[in-house]
């Protein structure tokens, strides 16, 4: 593996260092967007049956926001049950677009590989061009630097083939995993307004 990559050339390096973040950033991801860790199941029905029974504390949101990100845009309404709908409503979206910021954590980056990886590989393959061009140079031409000069072309542009397509799908694979929470979040975030504000039986 070591002969390969040098005989591929230093343009090589960077994009193995690219790799390495995108797997780092690939395997973060999967990690943290858990539907469990992140819209936990039956959190908003033990909400409501701890507001009927106990009201709405602050001891309550707190223990709540603590509980997932969620949790955090319920217990934005949480703390303002007494205030009006819409002064819940915006609580609620103020901290719905903070956590949703939160949950988009890295994707930029990993786009950014994505979008990269390739235009490295290119870059590594006109290192090879040049090397050639250099080895057609003169009268004589040296076999050594010519293979050199292709394999440097060639390597370069299948790494960044091969870093920047499973980039680009786990990256688009993420966002809507995002999205998907995102709506979610929203949906049983309106079901406690309307539960608390009596438009909607628990």
């Amino acid at each position: 593996m070591f002969a390969l990559i040098q005989s591929a050339g230093w343009p090589v390096w960077p994009l193995l260092l690219v790799s390495i973040v995108a797997v780092a950033l690939i395997i973060e991801r999967g990690v943290t967007l858990r539907r469990s860790r992140i819209v936990p199941e039956g959190l908003l029905d033990k909400v409501l049956a701890d507001l009927r029974q106990k009201g709405a504390t602050s001891e309550m949101a707190s223990r709540v926001a603590a509980h997932s990100p969620l949790g955090r845009v319920l217990a934005a309404g949480l703390r303002n049950v007494s205030s009006s709908r819409e002064v819940m409503k915006e609580a609620i979206e103020e901290t719905g677009r903070a956590v949703a910021h939160e949950l988009e954590r890295f994707l930029n980056a990993l786009g950014t590989i994505a979008s990269i990886a390739p235009l490295m590989g290119l870059f590594g393959t006109i290192v090879g061009m040049i090397d050639i061009f250099a080895a057609q140079g003169g009268a004589t031409t040296n076999p050594q630097q010519l293979a050199q000069g292709i394999s440097t072309a060639l390597y370069a542009t299948g790494l960044g083939l091969i870093i920047a397509i499973p980039s680009i799908i786990f990256w688009r694979h993420y966002r809507a995993v995002v999205d998907g929470f995102v709506v979610d979040m929203e949906q049983q975030a309106i079901k406690l307004v309307e539960v608390v504000h009596g438009d909607r039986r628990p």
